[in-house]
């Protein structure tokens, strides 16, 4: 059972934000553990699957539709789209854990804390994983207090406060067809490939250093999902998790070598 909330709780503060693109096999999912916002504010991509559709059946859904550029004007865009304190901004293959959304009530949304971290729990088709090589994401924040920046194919947020973390994980559960996934990480990889191409080595972290060297990564990432994050307990599930990774770190460094010879 999802908690209720009050005039005077954290939930009644947030408004959870969420970019979409071709998202109809994750956002029911998703939406599904958010009914206790009031308003959920979604930025499409202009989808062409059954998106939109499934969007339409949440009454305290907005959609705004905007052309893709970049992910921190995307999210820029939506930001600008909440009128309460605190924004929680999800993917359409998040899902939150009842232990999250109960962790969400007992913060104190006028405290002292401007931005709180949260860790991911990987899934795969429904099934939890031991392990991820996920960072914990600052995910909930003071709408005042943060905005976003591009980095590779992602974005970060910039908070200006308190950071702290909570327990309590997302789960990251994308069901995606194969083809639409490859296309994503082949789109990925190019904004990776052009942030390491631009970036100063003193710039970038250890794990971009390794991948500067094509075909490097994959057998790392390879021992680093099964032994030491435990995927290989995880049965099929853990090992579909890791030939994820190969292919796309296989990609990123097809992808480098190319760049490289065009340059």
């Amino acid at each position: 059972t999802l908690p209720t909330q009050t005039t005077d709780s954290m939930l009644a503060t947030i408004t959870p934000v969420i970019l979409t693109y071709n998202e109809a096999a994750n956002i029911g999912r998703t939406l599904q553990r958010l009914t206790w916002a009031d308003r959920i504010v979604v930025i499409d991509s202009f989808s062409t699957d059954e998106t939109l559709d499934i969007l339409s059946g949440y009454p305290q859904v907005e959609v705004y539709q905007r052309s893709f550029d970049t992910h921190a004007t995307q999210w820029n865009y939506g930001l600008s789209l909440v009128e309460t304190p605190w924004v929680l901004s999800l993917d359409a293959d998040y899902c939150l854990s009842d232990a999250l959304v109960d962790e969400f009530t007992m913060l104190d949304p006028r405290g002292a804390v401007d931005c709180y971290s949260i860790p991911f729990q990987y899934c795969v088709f429904g099934k939890p994983l031991r392990g991820t090589i996920l960072p914990p994401r600052a995910a909930l924040f003071r709408r005042d207090r943060a905005t976003y920046i591009d980095d590779g194919h992602t974005q970060l947020l910039q908070c200006s406060g308190k950071v702290a973390s909570l327990k309590s994980p997302i789960l990251h559960d994308d069901r995606k067809s194969l083809n639409r996934w490859l296309w994503a990480q082949d789109r990925y990889a190019l904004l990776e490939v052009q942030k390491q191409l631009e970036s100063p080595s003193e710039h970038l972290g250890w794990s971009d250093r390794i991948r500067r060297v094509p075909g490097l990564s994959a057998p790392i990432i390879l021992v680093y999902c099964l032994i030491l994050k435990g995927g290989i307990l995880d049965g099929w599930a853990g090992w579909h998790y890791a030939f994820q990774r190969i292919v796309a770190e296989l990609i990123l460094s097809i992808r480098l070598i190319e760049m490289r010879s065009s340059q």
